[in-house]
C-alpha cells in the first residue's frame, strides 16, 4: 500500500496545522516505513526535562509511566483486598462469639467490643431500649425519643461526617467520620442504635456501600433480641 501523496508545494491548499498532520499519519501508517530516516532522526520534547529525545525514547517513557500507574493500581487493590480479608476474618470470629455466648447479658459488650476490634476502630457505642432485662448501665442508659425515631427512620446505615446527630455524644471522642447502624429484631422492630466512630475522614464516606454494615446490623439485632425476651 502506497502512502497518500502530499499535495504539491505549488498547489494552493489550506494551512497545514497539527491536526492535519496527525490525521494524515493516522490514516497512512505506512508513512514511516517508506520514510524510515525521518522516524529515526525525529526529535520530540522530553516530558520532564528541557531536552529533545527520539520518538523511540518517548514511547519507552510513555510505556514506563503506564506500567508505574498499573503497579500503583495493583498495589492499591492488593491493600484493599488484604484489608477486606482482615475484616472478614474478624467478622467471622465476632459472629462465632455471638453464637457461642450463652449469657445474654454479655452480648452488648461483645457486640461493641467485637466490632471495634474487627474494624480497628477507636470506639463503638451501643444503646438499647425496651430491654428491661438488660442490666448493663452503659447500653441501657436512657435514650431520647428523637434518637429512637431517628433510628427507626433509617432505611439503611448512615455513613459520613458528624452532622450533629445526638448519638455521636455516646462516643468518647469527636469522630472524623462515623456509621450509624439501627439495631432491629429479625421481624423489623427497632430497639437500638450502634455508632461506629473513626478518626479517618474517609473511613465511612457517604458514597460507600452499606451492604456489609447492614449485615452487621442484622447479626447484632438477631443476637441482642434475646434481651427483649428476658435473656
Amino acid at each position: 500500500m502506497t502512502a497518500a501523496p502530499l499535495p504539491p508545494s505549488s498547489a494552493p491548499s489550506a494551512p497545514l496545522d497539527a491536526q492535519a498532520v496527525a490525521d494524515y499519519l493516522r490514516e497512512n501508517p505506512e508513512f514511516f516505513d517508506q520514510h524510515a530516516a525521518v522516524f529515526a532522526e525525529m526529535r520530540v520534547p522530553h516530558p520532564y526535562e528541557g531536552r529533545a529525545i527520539s520518538l523511540g525514547e518517548r514511547q519507552i517513557l510513555t510505556l514506563r509511566e503506564r506500567m508505574h500507574a498499573l503497579e500503583r493500581k495493583l498495589g492499591s487493590l492488593t491493600h484493599h483486598a488484604n484489608d477486606n480479608q482482615r475484616i472478614v476474618l474478624g467478622m467471622r470470629e465476632w459472629s462465632v462469639a455471638l453464637l457461642a455466648e450463652s449469657d445474654a447479658q454479655a452480648l452488648p459488650a461483645l457486640v461493641s467490643d467485637g466490632l471495634a476490634k474487627a474494624f480497628d476502630l477507636p470506639q463503638v457505642a451501643l444503646r438499647l431500649w425496651q430491654c428491661p432485662a438488660h442490666r448493663e448501665p452503659a447500653e441501657a442508659e436512657p435514650v431520647s425519643d428523637d434518637i429512637r425515631l431517628f433510628a427507626a427512620s433509617l432505611k439503611k446505615p448512615y455513613c459520613g461526617p458528624d452532622n450533629g446527630v445526638a448519638a455521636t455524644a455516646w462516643l468518647g471522642f469527636k469522630p472524623a467520620s462515623l456509621a450509624l447502624i439501627p439495631v432491629r429484631t429479625p421481624r423489623g422492630q427497632t430497639f437500638g442504635l450502634m455508632v461506629l466512630g473513626s478518626d479517618d475522614p474517609g473511613r465511612f464516606s457517604p458514597d460507600m456501600g452499606t451492604d456489609f454494615l447492614e449485615h452487621i446490623g442484622a447479626l447484632a439485632g438477631a443476637a441482642l433480641s434475646r434481651l427483649l425476651q428476658g435473656g
